[in-house]
């Protein structure tokens, strides 16, 4: 049907309407064309080029059809290898946001225990403190007491000593050894 209409198509408007003179006498150039032309149309047909190019592009076709089948069956995978990773991704930020999750209870433990612990070590520190300042007080008092005994001594020694006579010295001495006598037997 191609060759038909290829030939009516031809002949229809060939330019052997344009030239003067018989048409079918071989001086004629547009006659000798116009046969040329068909003659080469034959060998194609004969030869049968248009089934071969049919056929190439067929199978030119089926080669897209191919790498169509193939580019979408590698689209496929790469979605599917994208929907892993995605998913992959999801979990590692879930794992992340439970680290970070962890990490800032840890912390918050840890600044409450650190809290615990300087108010324990304060504590501690405080009564060391106080217990210093008891020592110190105590050491204090005992110094006082102990300054106020002697002053009070050598006070007594002073009063006693100019008001006591050598016999009265004696007696006391023999009381004293009397009752150190009586308490060690």
């Amino acid at each position: 049907m191609r060759t038909v209409f290829a030939l009516a198509l031809t002949l229809g408007a060939s330019p052997a309407f344009a030239a003067s003179g018989p048409f079918l006498s071989m001086s004629n150039t547009d006659f000798v064309v116009t046969l040329a032309f068909l003659l080469f149309i034959g060998i194609l047909l004969y030869a049968k080029v248009p089934s071969l190019l049919g056929g190439q592009l067929d199978s030119r076709a089926e080669g897209i059809k191919k790498d169509l089948e193939e580019a979408r069956a590698l689209r496929e995978e790469a979605q599917t290898i994208l929907a892993s990773y995605e998913r992959k991704q999801q979990e590692v930020q879930a794992q992340a946001d439970r680290i970070v999750a962890s990490a800032r209870e840890d912390a918050a433990q840890a600044a409450e225990q650190a809290k615990a612990d300087l108010q324990t070590s304060i504590a501690r520190r405080m009564a060391a403190a106080e217990e210093q300042i008891a020592a110190a007080q105590n050491s204090a008092v005992k110094e006082v007491r102990d300054q106020a005994i002697v002053v009070a001594i050598q006070a007594a020694d002073a009063v006693i000593s100019k008001q006591m006579t050598a016999t009265e010295a004696n007696k006391l001495i023999d009381a004293a050894i009397a009752d150190v006598d009586a308490k060690l037997h």
